[in-house]
């Protein structure tokens, strides 16, 4: 354990400068060798166009209080205000409503096209949209599964996720262990049926369950186990989105990086990227996109 004071160990995790370009070579080197893990989050949809969904859980917040208007004390919290939707309106109706928010497509940019040419073993898909696996379809991917999380509200089987095949039908869930690539979206995803894990209650057995880690596919925890990860586009300013991701890369062989502006880091975020050995690569997010593809 090493003695340097919280402050220190905080900044040591944080490259910047020539130090980061050199670093960023080096996962450009290893993301080619197929030893890390793309975990993709919603700012990299804004990197090349202005996105036509919402890119952070404080918009879908927003745009689900637009269609129903909630407490002010919520309001800006996506799982509660979807909660309260859920629990006023019906579980149909939150569905309804995401799937609208999410109803326009997002074009693939120029990194998840670079990422869908390489045939990794596995990408993590944070966001809901739909863009990773729209990428490996229109690069003729043929060899990929999608795994998406699904809500249990309404389920009588012990289930976590559902597996799909490029064509959108679902598989059985062992066809996964012979994929090329595993498409992992732990929160679900509007395409091809619209599975959504947004509200509180989603997440309660999830949340009971993830220390042993039950919800996370078998060929996910066995695929991670040899990598690393690479989160883009991510940020881990909420407890929710610092449990998955500390729970999805758990028992992964590592290293860890993030492509993240180390300004807009809160101090839980710091603390998060200390205690998880994530070494963050602070450069503007287009610049080291640019970077990872050429």
């Amino acid at each position: 354990m090493t003695d340097l004071p919280m402050t220190e160990m905080l900044e040591k995790t944080v490259v910047s400068g020539t130090e980061a370009v050199a670093v960023l070579a080096d996962v450009r080197r290893a993301l080619l060798a197929d030893q890390l893990v793309p975990y993709l989050g919603p700012l990299l949809l804004a990197i090349e166009s202005e996105p036509p969904v919402p890119t952070a859980p404080e918009e879908v917040a927003a745009a689900l209080h637009a269609k129903a208007p909630a407490p002010g004390r919520i309001r800006t919290n996506m799982w509660s205000v979807a909660q309260f939707i859920e629990s006023r309106r019906h579980r149909k109706t939150l569905q309804a409503f995401m799937a609208e928010i999410f109803a326009r497509p997002v074009q693939p940019t120029r990194l998840h096209r670079f990422l869908a040419g390489l045939k990794l073993g596995m990408m993590i898909d944070s966001w809901y949209d739909g863009a990773l696996a729209s990428a490996l379809r229109d690069a003729g991917r043929t060899d990929f599964v999608e795994i998406q999380g699904v809500t249990r509200a309404g389920e009588f089987r012990d289930i976590w996720t559902k597996v799909y095949g490029p064509d959108g039908r679902e598989v059985l869930p062992e066809t996964a262990e012979n994929a090329t690539t595993v498409l992992y979206a732990p929160h679900g995803g509007v395409n091809p049926v619209g599975n959504f894990l947004v509200a509180d209650s989603d997440y309660v057995e999830v949340l009971t369950e993830i220390d042993i880690q039950s919800p996370i596919p078998a060929v996910v925890k066995d695929r991670r186990s040899a990598r690393g990860f690479l989160f883009v586009g991510c940020r881990f300013h909420d407890q929710m989105l610092r449990t998955y991701a500390r729970q999805i890369m758990k028992r992964s062989s590592g290293p860890h990086y993030a492509l993240i502006d180390a300004e807009t880091l809160t101090k839980n975020e710091r603390k998060f990227l200390e205690q998880q050995g994530i070494q963050a690569i602070d450069l503007p997010l287009g610049q080291a996109v640019e970077a990872l593809i050429d």
